[in-house]
């Protein structure tokens, strides 16, 4: 099997090199996210692009699963869920290990280089065992570090009601089974905006990331085209189950 040198190379750089600090406003609370600028410089190329387009603005969490992830990035709503306007996929960058506090790149199955506007949450430590986000498919990009102060806010998603793996407020477990039921967008967790509070060299002293080393002995996979049909990422399909039953109030 092909050793991976570039994640190799990349994670022997000095990490006190740069991080790009952003804010995720949710209806739920404060999400503060340190970026590792030169260890997945494409990925967070990428998000950044997202971020200073306001793209992320208004969207919604659309996936949630206690002690795995929470998901989004990818969705506006209105009659239902609506996918947003992607760009081009990104490069995989697979330098670091998808433990709990850090945010990666969600994907298209069997396409390790088909990322595009969503990202996920690690709520666990989800590198190994049956998830083995750092290996599977490629293994998923992780590209920032949350504060510790941010779990909070995290944890407050997980603890929503959810009808299937869509966390809601204001909405009872009976009524997710309620084929009548009504919702607004107040019933979801909102991305109210992200932006940029610093991008100082220092911020990146203090964190911590784990490399990913399992991912060296898996057969690098080259670049491939996609189209934005990346938008539909990772693992949705237990979500469209349950969007049928979401409408708008009037």
């Amino acid at each position: 099997m092909k050793k991976r040198l570039l994640c190799s190379l990349l994670a022997s750089l000095s990490f006190a090199s740069h991080a790009t600090i952003v804010e995720m406003q949710t209806s739920q609370g404060t999400i503060e996210i340190n970026l590792f600028d030169q260890q997945t410089p494409k990925t967070v190329e990428n998000f950044l692009s997202y971020v200073q387009d306001d793209s992320y603005n208004e969207t919604v969490i659309h996936r949630s699963i206690d002690n795995f992830v929470i998901q989004g990035g990818g969705f506006t709503f209105s009659d239902t869920l609506d996918p947003i306007t992607t760009k081009p996929a990104v490069i995989n960058e697979p330098v670091f290990s998808n433990v709990k506090g850090t945010i990666a790149m969600a994907k298209l199955g069997g396409n390790p280089n088909s990322a595009t506007s969503q990202w996920f949450f690690n709520m666990a430590n989800n590198s190994g065992g049956s998830a083995a986000l750092d290996t599977q498919n490629g293994g998923f990009t992780v590209f920032g570090q949350i504060t510790a102060e941010s779990q909070e806010t995290l944890d407050k998603i997980v603890a929503l009601v959810h009808c299937s793996e869509v966390p809601l407020v204001g909405i009872t477990q009976a009524q997710c089974s309620d084929e009548n039921v009504v919702i607004s967008n107040e019933n979801l967790v909102s991305i109210q905006s992200v932006v940029v509070l610093s991008d100082d060299p220092n911020s990146a002293q203090n964190l911590t990331p784990k490399e990913n080393t399992l991912i060296d002995n898996v057969e690098v996979t080259p670049p491939q085209s996609s189209d934005s049909s990346g938008s539909m990422a990772w693992l949705l399909g237990a979500l469209l189950l349950v969007v049928p039953r979401l409408k708008r109030a009037k």
